[in-house]
């Protein structure tokens, strides 16, 4: 399982929602909380399995058939990783709240990361770049005579 090393009860975030009080409750009594809690768990899961899935195809297929069936999916996975963690840092800065961005204390791992985050999506290449390169993949392995 992916979430278990981010989303464990030792991490900062479960800390967070644990200890912080809204309206005489936990945090994490509130919907709004639990649902952004939520889907940041099951983008990690969702880049998680397609990064195993894509790595066991690679395990198991030669160089010629992963230059030719994996290339336009490896360029999807790392455009939908890096808006997945684009997406997640900014829910996260939400749930902490001040903390989320402060240099020191609770909050510096996500300040860190939403901080850091946009440069790791231009190194790993631009979204629409690698977006397209995916798109041209797929319809390169179209046949040309296809009709509705």
């Amino acid at each position: 399982m992916g979430y278990v090393l981010c989303f464990s009860k030792e991490s900062a975030w479960y800390q967070w929602v644990s200890q912080r009080k809204v309206f005489g409750k936990p945090l994490h009594a509130q919907a709004v909380i639990r649902s952004k809690l939520a889907a940041m768990i099951a983008r990690a899961e969702s880049v998680q399995n397609w990064l195993e899935n894509i790595t066991y195809q690679m395990c198991n297929m030669s160089y010629r058939q992963q230059a030719s069936k994996l290339a336009g999916q490896i360029a999807f996975l790392k455009s939908y990783s890096t808006a997945c963690g684009q997406e997640t840092a900014r829910d996260a800065v939400q749930v902490f709240g001040g903390r989320g961005i402060t240099a020191t204390g609770m909050g510096q791992y996500i300040e860190h990361y939403h901080r850091t985050i946009p440069f790791d999506a231009l190194l790993g290449g631009a979204e629409d770049v690698l977006a397209d390169l995916g798109v041209r993949q797929a319809l390169r392995a179209m046949p040309k005579n296809v009709r509705l």
